[in-house]
């Protein structure tokens, strides 16, 4: 659908260019009224202003709709690709470092060291000294 509509496109604008260049200027009248070839034109005197007018605006008209009609198959293309249908890369787990942060006891550990009391011979946790000399 979309390359039929480009070539349509394509078409209907180079047929664009050949008729705007096939027309007369406007300055060209004052010079076929003082007989400057008027009877040489292609389509009589009268004739190609109508033919070719009614020529642009159809082939404006066509342009338009075929500018558009690409501007939305443009905007709503599908988003498949080839990479989509890949299955996604397996990550490998490295060995981590032991961390330096210090281990937190868990609510359980917490509430049997505040319960139980420590007996005079068991070992107190080792508390640095801060400074003495």
């Amino acid at each position: 659908m979309s390359s039929f509509t480009i070539i349509i496109h394509i078409v209907v604008s180079t047929a664009l260019i050949l008729i705007v260049l096939l027309q007369t200027g406007k300055g060209a009248d004052m010079g076929a009224a003082f007989g400057g070839g008027s009877s040489q034109t292609l389509f009589g005197t009268g004739g190609t202003s109508t033919f070719l007018s009614r020529l642009t605006t159809i082939a404006a008209i066509i342009f338009m709709i075929t500018s558009l009609g690409l501007a939305y198959l443009s905007s709503h293309r599908s988003t498949r690709s080839v990479m989509s249908q890949m299955p996604p890369a397996a990550t490998q787990q490295t060995d981590q470092a032991p961390s330096k942060a210090p281990v937190q006891p868990t609510a359980k550990e917490a509430d049997a060291a505040k319960s139980t009391p420590l007996q005079p011979g068991e070992n107190q946790p080792a508390q640095e000294s801060g400074g003495e000399s």
